[in-house]
């Protein structure tokens, strides 16, 4: 490598930015490797083709800034801008989850309502149907005790047995029907929930951050299995590229 010359190093580097083959991570990493590969690695040339290739649509800043520095102000805003969008598309997705999971209560609400109307229809459809049951066996010859509560059964019923019992019967009907609409609105609402919930773990997912908690969580467990071992700490933030 030394005995190369310096035209040859930035025409190999030309070359490799102009093929899309080096990027600015790799340009800044040819950097560290020694002291004249970073001398060769921060001239204008190379990081004006970048600036021009990697955002071509950014308004010119100030003249006195290098290549370099102007591509970082640049990497900077755009990943700033970048990072915003994130938060913005996380937003929308916990509001998606918070609206599915408020969807799911108000139908759980409406099926737990049906049901107790379901429940009561039924519970005076059978005591109506035991009615007519009773005033039908009034035309038989029965014991008196058996008689006289079969009589008491259907002095109770104040309104036309037969009647109530049609429309008992459609109330029942048409309470099993909401419950059946209700139910499959439910099962819907909650598949979308998942599939919203699954979206926003991997927008929120963050290999360092959760390497830090998942490593702090085996630290707790590990202290309380064995106090005598030592806690470790992970910090540290992720190096720039840009050196």
């Amino acid at each position: 490598m030394s005995a190369l010359p310096d035209e040859l190093w930035r025409r190999i580097l030309e070359m490799g930015i102009t093929c899309y083959s080096l990027t600015y991570k790799e340009l800044c990493f040819i950097g560290i490797s020694c002291r004249r590969l970073r001398r060769l690695s921060e001239e204008n040339e190379f990081w004006s083709v970048l600036v021009s290739r990697d955002f071509p649509q950014a308004s010119c800043t100030a003249d006195s800034l290098t290549s370099k520095s102007l591509y970082r102000v640049r990497f900077e805003r755009d990943k700033e801008r970048k990072q915003a969008a994130h938060r913005r598309a996380v937003l929308r997705t916990e509001s998606l989850v918070w609206d599915s999971e408020r969807k799911l209560k108000e139908l759980e609400a409406r099926i737990g309502d049906e049901v107790d109307k379901m429940k009561a229809a039924s519970l005076e459809l059978s005591n109506l149907r035991k009615a007519r049951e009773a005033s039908v066996a009034l035309n038989v010859w029965q014991p008196e005790t058996i008689r006289r509560w079969q009589k008491q059964t259907v002095e109770q019923c104040a309104v036309s047995v037969e009647s109530r019992v049609t429309a008992l019967e459609m109330e029942v009907k048409l309470c099993k029907q909401q419950i059946s609409v209700f139910d499959k609105a439910y099962k819907s609402v909650k598949q979308r929930l998942q599939t919203t919930q699954q979206q926003l773990a991997v927008m929120k997912y963050h290999p360092i951050n959760d390497y830090k908690t998942a490593t702090a969580s085996d630290a707790t467990v590990g202290s309380n299995t064995s106090r005598k071992k030592l806690k470790t700490k992970i910090s540290g933030d992720p190096i720039s590229p840009f050196i």
